[in-house]
């Protein structure tokens, strides 16, 4: 049995694209890996099939207070899937439900959290839930937000909801959880010094691999080798109300689509946290 290896971040932040590049650099393929198996390797936090599967019975018949008493007994249940570590996707802030923890501390080994501009998150998420961008703008910064879209588990079945908070609680509530080893990585960082980043990745982990390795890893899981695998095969993971996930992977598009008022809805809401990461307008 293994501890949890938390592969967390607000979504859109390029959590799916580190998900797949732990694959292709863990199982060192000679073509990409597909992208509609990475729960090989990566679970999904909110999956209604683990609660069902740890509480007997299906996941309509449990009561909110109820999913909350069986997640330290999901996160239990994890570690028993894998003999070593084993990663796991949330995009939950960390907080508590009816007092129980979202994130167990006894069976987290440590993990990743990737943060980006919420300039540019604003325009991805929007996208991703088929809202306006004001709309989007409004969940980033509401306090009580949470997921409302729904896609299959590994399973079959929907997920559950998942706490978000503003964009800067979920960021913070993640950079506060430091009672096991967390790697802080940005996503401004896996596009502009990728060998530097998944280097740090994989050093985080206590791997060396080659550069060679790393560098195909890299290359197979990059945003054109994840967009042409969903054009062809789809992917799924994609909210219902889009019509893509991998839309662009890009950095600094908001400066050619947020109006000045956009922008400073946004920066009045998170100034301290986009001050800290560099992501103030210059």
């Amino acid at each position: 049995m293994g501890g949890i290896i938390w592969l967390a971040s607000y979504p859109k932040s390029g959590n799916t694209w580190a998900r797949t590049f732990l694959h292709n650099l863990l199982l060192n393929p000679d073509t990409p890996v597909d992208i509609n198996t990475i729960t090989n390797f990566t679970l999904r936090d909110g999956s209604k099939s683990y609660y069902e599967t740890v509480g007997g019975k299906t996941f309509d018949n449990f009561t909110a207070r109820e999913v909350a008493a069986l997640i330290p007994k999901v996160h239990e249940h994890f570690t028993k899937l894998h003999p070593d570590s084993v990663f796991v996707k949330t995009h939950s802030a960390v907080g508590a439900a009816f007092g129980v923890p979202l994130i167990t501390l006894d069976y987290t080994a440590g993990g990743f959290y990737f943060v980006r501009n919420p300039l540019d998150v604003a325009i991805s998420f929007s996208h991703h839930l088929g809202v306006g961008l004001d709309e989007g703008i409004d969940l980033l910064n509401h306090s009580n937000a949470h997921s409302t879209a729904s896609s299959p588990d590994e399973h079959g079945r929907g997920s559950m909801e998942e706490l978000y908070g503003t964009w800067s609680d979920h960021v913070s509530s993640w950079l506060q959880f430091n009672q096991r080893p967390m790697h802080i990585i940005r996503y401004e960082d896996m596009l502009e010094k990728p060998m530097e980043t998944f280097g740090g990745m994989a050093s985080f982990l206590g791997l060396n691999p080659p550069a060679e390795r790393l560098a195909k890893a890299i290359k197979f899981s990059s945003f054109d080798t994840l967009a042409k695998q969903e054009k062809e095969k789809g992917f799924n993971e994609q909210a219902k109300n889009s019509d893509t996930f991998f839309r662009a992977g890009k950095s600094g598009q908001w400066k050619d689509i947020l109006t000045e008022k956009q922008v400073d809805k946004i920066i009045n809401c998170h100034h301290a946290l986009m001050k800290r990461f560099g992501y103030l307008p210059k």
